[in-house]
């Protein structure tokens, strides 16, 4: 991850620590302005907080089945980590979604990724796990409230079988890191916020023309709205190699774009363009319940703010295709224990994007008419990138 940012790293008083204090001031006077506004406004303040906190929806299912199996869930080991599973359902239901597809009754992980915000806040890591990675399934409480049997199948099973909650317990199963907080977003919310903010930029090596997904693009900078990012993050066989590592490998680039995108100034400090990504990123999130209000997701990303884009780390789980069956995955080990034991332990990770390059965990070795000696190795590098990379570049 490179070097981490100490406490007095940019508190001088030029450069980089005079810039952050300048941006750090515009943001509360521009916060100030517009609560001031909304007191002047009296109850219409009210009513946009209670509409934007009455978007999200409290996941009390998966926080009952979780809690009735808390004593065998891993312990945090760090105060003031956190660790939010972020999950993109597949499902037709909803406004708009039964165009991707006819509603069999379940839905699936489209996408899972792993977020780590270290205990500084000064680091933020996104793993992404692959829905066909072989894993074992709890038994997990159905949508009839029957149970299943434990399972060896593909990780994107758990959704299915047993939604947010069977999810969880089998991310913890598989990396014994706890999860604080979880989010579900559908096809929906992903586009209305992506629109929200205008479209998302992102380089195209070679032009796009994908029926399935609807995508016809040229090379090189294009701005994507909704519909196209979300043809563009889902889309698989067509673009690449046709890998899902390659398409989860794109979902990446284009989050980090997109948490750019969102960070940029012309959104933050406009209350104009501001209210409308509020909105759009409420309105189809699902929550465990303490992050299901407009507080309880502040008092989440309130420490975000000041992380360098450099220091938005994504990549995926090491993993290889599965010795049974070449069009699934299985983990790469000894590399993903050493991420999971980072990620437990709130260690810094380090991404390449030309990885994966395992430290080589150094043996002991005698040295001459001396006691046997220990070398100090690198940590590990993991293949990935970050949200300050440029994906032109």
């Amino acid at each position: 991850m490179g070097n981490r940012v100490g406490p007095g790293a940019g508190s001088s008083a030029s450069g980089r620590g005079l810039v952050r204090r300048r941006r750090r001031r515009w943001v509360r006077i521009t916060a100030f302005g517009v609560t001031g506004a909304l007191v002047a406004a009296g109850g219409v303040g009210w009513a946009v907080y209670a509409k934007l906190s009455g978007n999200i929806t409290p996941d009390e299912a998966a926080a009952a089945e979780l809690a009735r199996y808390d004593r065998e869930r891993p312990t945090s080991l760090v105060k003031d980590a956190r660790n939010i599973l972020l999950i993109g359902s597949d499902s037709r239901e909803g406004t708009g979604n039964a165009r991707y597809g006819r509603d069999s009754g379940t839905e699936r992980s489209d996408t899972t990724i792993l977020l780590h915000l270290s205990a500084g806040r000064d680091n933020a890591t996104a793993v992404s796990i692959p829905r066909d990675l072989m894993v074992d399934l709890p038994a997990c409480r159905r949508p009839d409230g029957s149970r299943s049997a434990p399972r060896f199948a593909m990780f994107n099973q758990a959704f299915q079988i047993g939604g947010s909650a069977c999810t969880i317990r089998t991310v913890e199963k598989l990396t014994d890191v706890r999860v604080d907080h979880h989010v579900v977003v559908d096809f929906h919310g992903f586009k209305a916020m992506v629109d929200a903010v205008d479209g998302v930029e992102v380089c195209l090596r070679q032009p796009i023309d994908d029926r399935a997904a609807k995508l016809r693009l040229p090379a090189g900078r294009v701005t994507l709205n909704g519909e196209q990012a979300l043809g563009y993050v889902r889309a698989r066989k067509t673009l690449g190699d046709g890998s899902d590592t390659e398409r989860m490998e794109r979902q990446q680039r284009f989050l980090g774009a997109l948490v750019n995108k969102v960070r940029s100034n012309d959104v933050l400090l406009n209350p104009a363009k501001l209210y409308p990504v509020l909105d759009a990123a409420t309105s189809s999130l699902t929550t465990d319940p303490e992050l299901a209000s407009l507080r309880g997701l502040y008092a989440l990303v309130r420490g975000l703010r000041d992380i360098p884009m450099e220091q938005v780390q994504f990549l995926t789980v090491p993993r290889e295709s599965y010795a049974y069956d070449a069009n699934r995955d299985q983990l790469v080990e000894p590399a993903a224990r050493r991420l999971f034991e980072r990620l437990r332990t709130d260690t810094p990770v380090v991404v390449k994007d030309n990885g994966p390059r395992e430290g080589s965990y150094g043996d002991s070795y005698p040295g001459p008419f001396r006691e046997p000696a220990v070398t100090v190795s690198p940590p590990p590098t993991f293949r990935g990138n970050t949200a300050a990379e440029d994906t032109c570049g």
